[in-house]
C-alpha cells in the first residue's frame, strides 16, 4: 500500500498576491524608519545671537600683579585700552572706559601666582561707545547671505548631516560686528536633507531661489574647509577655500595648521575669522554682491502675479498721464467738439498704503533705502513715520497693487522681506 506525502506549505507562499503584499509592507516600514532616521537624531547646532555690540577679538596681553587676581585685572585693564586704541577711540581715563566695556571674552588664558598672559576679546556697548567712535561705530552691511559651512575630511563631504566642529566654529562665532549679513542655518530637522554639499554644485535659478525665500537670504556664501589629519589625534592641516553665489564662484583660499586635534577648535575659530575678512574685502570691492539672476523675472510667475504686475505698470502710467494734466487739456481743446481724449483700455489699480519696516544701520543705508523705495515699480509715494539710524526705521509706502506684489518687487531689487499683517520688514 502506498502513502502518499503531503509538504504543507505557507499560504503566504501559496499565495503570491498575499506574499507580495506583506512585501510591500515591510518595505514602507523600513523606508518610513529610514526617512525618520534621517531627519531625526543628534544633529544640527543653533547659532548664537549676533549682538551688535562692538567686538574687538585677539588682544594680546601679559601683565603682572601682587597676586594672581591682581594680575589678571591689570590684563584685563591693559586689553581694554589696547582695544580701544585699535578701535581709534579718543584718549579717556580707565574708569571711563571700564564703564564702556560690555564684557571681557578669555579665548586662551595662563595664570601664574603673578603673572597674567592671555589672549582676549573686549566687547564695549555700543549704545554708550557708539558717540565717542563717531563712523567707527557704524558699519554697512551687505544683504543676507545664506552660510553654508562645508567639511572635507576623509574623502567625505558634509555640512549639516551630522554634528561636526567646523559647523559649530560658524554656529558659535560671534558677527555683530561684522560687515557680512549671515544667515545661519542650524541643520535641524529637515534642513540637513535640503542643504547638502550637492546643492552647492547646482546651477537652476527657479531651486536657488526656493531655497533662499526659505531663509530670506539675496545670495549664498559657501566656506569650505579640507582637513588632513596626519594620524588619529595628531598635526592637522586645514585647508580653506572661500566661494559663493549659485555658480559657485572663487573668492581666495588659505592654509592652516593645528599641532594635534585638541587645538582643532581654535584653529577653526581663527579660519573663521579669516573668512569674514575675506567676504569683507569682496564686499568692498564689489565682487560679493547679490546675483541679478536670482529675482522673480528668471523664473516662471504665475497668471495672477503677472497680472497684477501689469495692473501696477498700468496704474503707474496712468499716474504719469495724471501729472501732465495741464498738456492733456491744450491737446483737448485741438479736438472737434464734443469728442474727448482717449481713456485707458482698464481702470488703474486702487493705491493701498502699506506699512514698512527698514533695518537703517547708518545714514548711507537709509538713503539707499529711501531712494530704492521710491524708485520701485509702483511705488508712489513713502512718506516717512520715524527715522532711526542705528535700528529700524518706519516709512509708509502707497503702491498701485496689493501686499504680496510689493514684496515680490522689493525681493528682485535684492531686499530681504518679511511679511506681517498689512506691513513688510526689509533689510539688506
Amino acid at each position: 500500500m502506498s502513502i502518499l506525502s503531503i509538504t504543507s506549505r505557507p499560504q503566504a507562499l501559496r499565495n503570491p498576491a498575499l506574499f507580495g503584499l506583506v512585501a510591500a509592507a515591510l518595505l514602507c516600514l523600513i523606508a518610513g524608519a529610514s526617512l525618520v532616521a534621517q531627519v531625526s537624531g543628534d544633529r544640527g547646532i543653533a547659532p548664537v545671537a549676533s549682538s551688535t555690540d562692538i567686538d574687538v577679538q585677539g588682544i594680546e596681553v601679559n601683565a603682572t600683579g601682587d597676586s594672581a587676581e591682581d594680575a589678571r585685572a591689570n590684563g584685563w585693564r591693559q586689553a581694554q585700552r589696547l582695544a580701544w586704541q585699535q578701535l581709534g577711540g579718543p584718549a579717556i581715563p580707565d574708569s571711563r572706559l571700564e564703564s564702556l566695556v560690555a564684557a571681557i571674552v578669555v579665548e586662551e588664558e595662563q595664570i601664574g601666582p603673578r603673572r597674567y598672559v592671555a589672549r582676549l576679546g573686549v566687547i564695549f556697548d555700543r549704545q554708550r561707545a557708539g558717540s565717542l567712535l563717531g563712523s567707527s561705530g557704524r558699519r554697512a552691511r551687505s544683504a543676507p547671505m545664506l552660510t553654508l559651512p562645508t567639511l572635507i575630511s576623509g574623502g567625505t563631504q558634509t555640512m549639516f548631516e551630522v554634528r561636526n566642529p567646523w559647523q559649530r566654529a560658524w554656529a558659535e562665532y560671534q558677527f555683530g560686528n561684522s560687515a557680512i549679513d549671515y544667515v545661519r542655518p542650524s541643520g535641524s530637522g529637515g534642513e540637513s536633507l535640503l542643504l547638502t554639499y550637492g546643492q552647492t554644485g547646482r546651477r537652476s535659478r527657479a531651486w536657488w531661489n526656493n531655497i533662499l525665500d526659505q531663509f530670506g537670504a539675496a545670495d549664498v556664501v559657501v566656506p569650505i574647509a579640507n582637513l588632513e589629519f596626519q594620524y588619529p589625534g595628531g598635526p592637522v592641516t586645514g585647508r580653506f577655500t572661500a566661494r559663493y553665489g549659485p555658480d559657485n564662484r572663487y573668492l581666495d583660499s588659505f592654509i592652516l595648521e593645528a599641532d594635534n586635534a585638541a587645538q582643532l577648535p581654535a584653529m577653526l575659530n581663527r579660519a573663521v575669522e579669516r573668512f569674514d575678512s575675506i567676504f569683507a574685502e569682496a564686499l568692498a570691492s564689489g565682487r560679493l554682491r547679490p546675483d541679478p539672476t536670482l529675482t522673480l523675472d528668471n523664473i516662471e510667475i504665475s497668471p495672477e502675479i503677472r497680472a497684477l504686475l501689469d495692473e501696477a505698470r498700468r496704474a503707474e502710467a496712468a499716474e504719469r498721464a495724471a501729472a501732465a494734466g495741464e498738456d492733456d487739456s491744450v491737446a483737448s481743446a485741438g479736438l472737434p467738439e464734443g469728442e474727448q481724449p482717449a481713456t485707458p483700455d482698464q481702470p488703474a489699480a486702487a493705491a493701498a498704503t502699506y506699512v514698512v519696516q527698514v533695518a537703517t544701520p547708518d545714514a548711507a543705508s537709509y538713503d539707499t533705502a529711501l531712494s530704492n523705495l521710491r524708485g520701485t515699480p509702483g511705488v508712489s509715494g513713502v512718506a516717512i513715520t520715524s527715522t532711526a539710524i542705528g535700528g529700524n526705521s518706519v516709512m509708509r509706502v502707497t503702491y498701485s497693487g496689493e501686499l504680496s506684489a510689493l514684496a515680490g518687487a522689493l525681493r528682485s531689487r535684492g531686499w530681504a522681506v518679511n511679511e506681517g499683517q498689512n506691513a513688510l520688514g526689509i533689510s539688506r
